[in-house]
């Protein structure tokens, strides 16, 4: 239910750029405007619709600022209404990426859209389309009564005859905001899951750059902040965000709960990171923080050892593309093992358990030991094994997440518990498993810190039970 809008309430220009499929061409033109504005001294926020981790990587070196998630389930309505709040007290304008199609999923990017009152900017893909082009448009907006509108962009388009065809297809001409020529020096390149991780680009920033300099010939792009205004929006924070649960929930890490502290204050908590491991939320990062934990990363591809901590954290990435590598870092892989000899808790989501396991297969057939600490082989597979959105009961509370990933495993290690669709039980055929093995957690089952920080907690303190129940 929306909420009043007060004179104090935080108010900037913002946008919500949609398409009507994937593939159109929304991130480009996302990263294209926030280096825009970003070149001309401008404070950019932008968020992506929806539980990805690689856009956002764009995003960032487009903004020159983090970059957070938002998802009406995942993160929950007060979530995200805080997350906004925040951005409008301190940004020039709001830039938020939908997801897949504008009215696709549930809850879609149009529900986000008219949740927060943020208008929304069509990027169509108009390569092979003429006067089609006004009717995709008028019927995005129009599909739904009340969805906030800004206009429509033609992406991919051929030459200046071209966008005229396309211009004069549209019903209304103040809905139309330009067109983008076909140009391959603004591509992004792709591989399985999604974009390529933009640090891994050498030309990233370039790329953008062009993008951004294509924009200025559009009419969107030529809009001073002064135009932006007839797109401003109010973002009142929530009163209501889930709250860890002081003292016992902590007692695995500090063996003492202090209701006075956050529950990991003086805790180290080791976060693997780099072109293997790079599927971290930057809202997990701050959620550890505000619970007290104190950061350090490594990068199993190159160190030797792992820096000197209490807990562990194998975020999700791409083990599969490093394989051989991993293999090899034996140091790396002692360190690993005396950690978990200690009882030193262990998280390890979907990338980060995959190379936990004895051996990886990859998708043209080839075997990689991996580091052999828990038992079972993981098998790439050339289309995806699971998506969507996921929760984990544990005995501290229920974690919101999602799951995306092409392998399967084969393990002799019963499951202790299984994730679940929204608002459902755990069945014992269905969802992501909950491995343990000894101190190391593991699941392919991405977890939203922010969603349940007690929960949080429970997962980077040392085991005292079967996971999922009370010890």
């Amino acid at each position: 239910m929306d909420r009043p809008v007060s004179d104090t309430t935080p108010k900037v220009a913002a946008l919500l750029v949609a398409a009507p499929a994937s593939g159109q061409g929304k991130t480009t033109v996302v990263a294209a405007l926030a280096r825009l504005h970003a070149r001309q001294g401008r404070t950019v926020r932008v968020f992506k619709c929806g539980p990805d981790f690689l856009d956002p990587y764009w995003h960032a070196l487009a903004s020159g600022a983090p970059v957070y998630q938002l998802d009406l389930w995942i993160n929950g309505e007060a979530d995200c209404r805080t997350r906004l709040a925040a951005a409008a007290a301190q940004a020039d304008l709001i830039i938020v990426e939908g997801v897949m199609g504008l009215y696709d999923g549930d809850p879609s990017a149009a529900d986000l859209a008219q949740r927060f009152g943020l208008p929304v900017l069509a990027v169509i893909d108009a390569a092979a389309m003429a006067g089609t082009f006004g009717a995709l448009a008028f019927g995005l907006q129009h599909y739904r009564a009340g969805l906030p509108w800004a206009g429509v962009l033609a992406n991919r388009v051929a030459n200046g005859q071209h966008a005229q065809m396309l211009q004069g297809s549209v019903r209304e001409p103040e809905c139309w905001l330009g067109a983008l020529m076909h140009n391959a020096a603004w591509s992004l390149p792709e591989r399985h899951l999604g974009l390529t991780v933009a640090s891994e680009v050498h030309d990233a920033l370039a790329r953008l750059d062009a993008a951004a300099d294509a924009l200025t010939s559009t009419p969107l792009g030529q809009m001073t902040l002064a135009d932006w205004q007839r797109w401003r929006v109010g973002f009142e924070p929530s009163a209501t965000l889930p709250q860890p649960a002081p003292g016992p929930a902590s007692a695995g890490l500090s063996g003492q709960g202090d209701a006075s502290m956050p529950p990991l204050q003086g805790q180290t908590i080791a976060v693997a990171r780099d072109a293997a491991f790079c599927f971290i939320y930057a809202a997990n990062l701050d959620c550890l923080r505000d619970l007290g934990a104190e950061l350090v990363f490594f990068s199993p591809l190159a160190d030797v050892a792992l820096p000197a901590c209490d807990a562990l954290w194998l975020p999700g990435g791409y083990p599969e593309l490093h394989a051989t590598t991993i293999a090899s870092n034996s140091a790396l892989r002692d360190s690993l093992a005396a950690h978990i000899a200690a009882g030193k808790p262990v998280w390890a989501e979907c990338g980060g358990m995959m190379a936990l396991f004895d051996t990886l297969i990859t998708a043209d057939g080839q075997r990689h030991a991996q580091w052999g600490l828990v038992p079972g082989c993981v098998t790439m597979h050339k289309r995806l094994a699971a998506l969507g959105p996921q929760q984990l009961q544990l005995a501290s509370g229920l974690l919101r997440g999602h799951t995306f990933h092409y392998s399967t495993t084969e393990t002799a290690l019963p499951p202790v518990t299984r994730t679940a669709r929204p608002d459902t039980s755990a069945q014992p055929d269905a969802g992501e498993a909950l491995w343990q093995h000894g101190s190391v957690r593991a699941s392919y089952f991405h977890a939203w810190f922010a969603s349940c920080p007690a929960a949080v907690v429970e997962l980077f303190s040392a085991p005292s039970g079967p996971p999922g129940l009370p010890a």
